[in-house]
C-alpha cells in the first residue's frame, strides 16, 4: 500500500475538509464556477492537469477534472507524472488518499513491464512523488458513482525522449480503454527554479511562453512542442508526459487538445519573482 506522504500540505489530510476543499476549487473565482453535472455523455482521451498545492493550482484542477466527471467513464486511468528524485517506474501496489483506496490496474502495469523493457516496478520512485498521488482526492471526488471500478496505472516518468516516444505508442496501440491524466506543471520561473529569461514585464512573458507552448498541444504538434521546449529551455516538468499523451492520442485517432484554463501562482499570490504556470487541457 502506498500511503500518502503530501496531504497537509498540497491538500487536506481530513476527510470531510478535503471535500470543502475540492469543492471551493470548483467554485473558485480561477475554477469553472461550479460542480460536474452528473451526466456522463461526453469522450475524452485525456487531460493535464497541474499538480501544486490546491491553494494554487486546485482551481485549475478542477477544470480538467469537470472534464473527467462528465465523460465516459474508461477501463483504466493512465497518470502520467514527471519524477522529481530522477527515479522511474510504475507502483503495483494500491493507492490511499483520504478518501480511501484507489485501485492499481496490476494487469496493464504488468503489460507495460513486459513489452517495454525500460519499465519496472519502482516503489522508490512513488515514495516521496506528489505527482501521482496529488490526482487522486480530484479523481476520486468526481468518481463518486464508480468509487469502486476506479483502477489506475500509476507511472512515473524519467525516462529519456526515446523511450517517452516508444511509451506514447504502446498507449496508443493498447485494447484497454484508457484516459490519460498527465499530471503537471508548466513554466517555473525565477531564481528558486534557475530559469530567468527575462526581468520585465514578468506576467506578460510568462503568459505568452506557456501560451505558446500550449498552441503547439492544441494542434497535436509533437515535434514543434518538443523543439519549442528545447529551444526556449522551458522548465515545462509535464513536457515529457504531453509527448507520450499526444503520440498515444494519434494512435486513438484524437486530433486536437482543448485549453480550459491557464493562470500563474502569481496571479494567486501577487508574486511573480518566482512563479509557476498552471495549465488544463482536454484531449477529445
Amino acid at each position: 500500500m502506498r500511503r500518502p506522504t503530501v496531504d497537509g500540505q498540497f491538500y487536506s489530510k481530513d476527510f470531510e475538509e478535503l471535500g470543502n476543499q475540492i469543492n471551493d476549487c470548483f467554485t473558485s473565482k480561477f475554477g469553472p464556477g461550479d460542480l460536474p453535472v452528473s451526466k456522463r455523455n461526453k469522450k475524452i482521451f485525456g487531460i493535464v492537469a497541474p499538480h501544486a498545492g490546491y491553494n494554487f493550482s486546485g482551481p485549475c484542477q478542477a477544470w480538467a477534472y469537470k472534464e473527467v466527471a462528465e465523460s465516459k467513464f474508461p477501463e483504466t486511468y493512465v497518470i502520467l507524472g514527471n519524477s522529481h528524485n530522477g527515479e522511474s517506474g510504475v507502483l503495483l501496489d494500491d493507492y490511499q488518499t483520504p478518501f480511501g483506496i484507489v485501485k492499481t490496474d496490476r494487469y496493464f502495469c504488468e503489460m507495460l513491464i513486459k513489452n517495454l523493457d525500460f519499465i519496472k516496478d519502482n516503489k522508490f520512485a512513488h515514495k516521496n512523488e506528489h505527482s501521482v498521488e496529488v490526482q487522486l482526492p480530484f479523481l476520486q471526488y468526481v468518481s463518486k458513482d464508480r468509487l469502486k471500478d476506479i483502477k489506475i496505472v500509476p507511472l512515473v516518468l524519467g525516462y529519456d525522449i526515446d523511450k517517452i516516444r516508444q511509451l506514447g505508442i504502446f498507449l496508443g496501440d493498447c485494447e484497454r480503454r484508457i484516459n490519460i491524466i498527465i499530471s503537471g506543471d508548466f513554466t517555473h520561473y525565477g531564481p528558486s527554479y534557475g530559469y530567468v529569461p527575462f526581468v520585465y514585464n514578468v506576467k506578460k512573458e510568462l503568459y505568452d511562453l506557456d501560451k505558446t507552448a500550449i498552441s503547439f498541444i492544441e494542434k497535436m504538434d509533437v515535434d514543434g512542442f518538443w523543439d519549442y521546449v528545447n529551444e526556449k529551455g522551458a522548465t515545462i516538468c509535464a513536457a515529457k508526459s504531453i509527448i507520450a499523451t499526444m503520440i498515444a492520442a494519434k494512435g486513438y485517432g484524437v486530433k486536437r487538445a482543448r485549453l480550459l484554463q491557464y493562470y500563474t501562482s502569481g496571479d494567486v499570490t501577487g508574486d511573480y519573482n518566482n512563479a509557476v504556470g498552471y495549465g488544463s487541457l482536454v484531449f477529445e
